[in-house]
């Protein structure tokens, strides 16, 4: 356990949030609230700059709605003319196109929110990903190569732009308008009230989709009781009927049972497979849209065939570190992604159900 523990340190440094679940496991203790920093965002609606579609009446229109529930300035909604023709990836030239656009408009905001559902992808970048950290098409000579490193993975810092001269990406997909502006809704929603919530960690037969990310997953019965959590690592396919999810994580091409499960306003959920980020009716595995659909407020998905490294995916114990410390969603999933190339970032960025703790009284 001691060598796990130094090889992590080496890989992310010694940052304490991201031994969160390891530290604990060494330890013995079950209440993880101790270790949970209060470090609430920075972010507010001034920072976001919410882009639509020109050529899409419905990106409007749910861009519009965005600036209205989140209270985002007038003038941070841009809109730039994207193919008229619906198409899952732009070309380089056509992703040119779009970045000119937004440079032209952006200032000092910090997130940039994409709101369509077409495009997600770059080659084999995802959208969200290349606006964000720049092209990679190195990735795109063999998409199951190593990654390159994000600056941001597990970073302290709650101004990207101002530290690491990145604007965070996210994509709100619109599979209805009504949807997307449920969705829009929980995430205002998560901001109210603290709840007593569940986190589940399932370790499927799927071996090559569960294995890489089931080191990162806590002890069965650990608990957040700052923030009325109760984290279960279950060996199972699936869940079923169960009520105020905040976080599901699992590895299979698809989930069954995803609506028959309360998902609490903030809930993030993503299943380790090649290509959940294609968020197109004809992909045989189920796009992350789907959770989004099923009342969860933020996904992940990769948009290439990356192969399991679980650098490319969301690594549980960091995302779940900085979530529960008070950061807001997008925050907290770009941290959690140490090779995100491929990877897109889709819900509602400035979910915070964490921002707040409840006292805790030591036995």
């Amino acid at each position: 356990m001691k060598a796990v523990k130094q090889w992590l340190i080496s890989q992310w440094g010694a940052v304490g949030i991201c031994l969160l679940f390891m530290v604990s496991s060494v330890a013995g203790a079950v209440d993880l609230s101790k270790q949970i920093p209060l470090r609430p965002s920075l972010l507010k609606p001034e920072d976001v700059a919410v882009v639509y579609n020109l050529n899409d009446a419905q990106s409007e229109e749910v861009a519009r709605y965005y600036l209205q529930a989140r209270q985002v300035p007038a003038e941070n909604l841009i809109g730039v003319e994207l193919p008229r023709h619906f198409k899952d990836a732009l070309t380089v030239p056509e992703f040119e196109s779009l970045k000119a656009q937004l440079d032209a408009k952006l200032t000092t905001q910090q997130v940039v929110l994409l709101v369509w559902r077409t495009p997600f992808a770059v080659q084999c970048n995802s959208l969200t990903s290349a606006l964000t950290l720049g092209l990679d098409l190195n990735q795109c000579r063999k998409t199951c190569d190593p990654g390159r490193d994000s600056p941001y993975f597990n970073s302290p810092s709650l101004r990207p732009w101002t530290d690491h001269h990145l604007r965070l990406s996210m994509l709100l997909p619109i599979t209805s308008v009504a949807a997307a502006k449920a969705l829009i809704d929980r995430g205002v929603m998560s901001e109210f009230s603290l709840n007593d919530a569940n986190g589940f960690f399932l370790k499927t037969q799927d071996a090559a989709r569960s294995k890489p990310r089931e080191p990162f997953f806590p002890q069965e019965g650990m608990t957040v009781k700052s923030k009325k959590l109760t984290l279960h690592t279950l060996s199972q396919e699936t869940i079923e009927k169960q009520p105020s999810v905040m976080f599901y994580f699992t590895g299979q091409k698809s989930v069954d049972y995803l609506l028959t499960n309360s998902y609490l306003p903030g809930a993030i959920a993503d299943h380790l497979t090649s290509t959940g980020g294609i968020l197109s009716n004809y992909n045989p595995q189920m796009p992350a849209s789907r959770w989004l659909d099923a009342g969860v407020t933020g996904s992940y998905g990769t948009v290439s065939e990356p192969c399991n490294y679980w650098q490319k995916f969301p690594n549980p114990q960091v995302l779940i570190g900085h979530y529960l410390a008070g950061e807001t969603l997008i925050e907290a999933y770009w941290k959690s992604v140490k090779w995100p190339m491929q990877g897109v970032f889709i819900g509602e960025p400035l979910a915070k159900p964490y921002a707040k703790s409840v006292q805790v009284v030591d036995e």
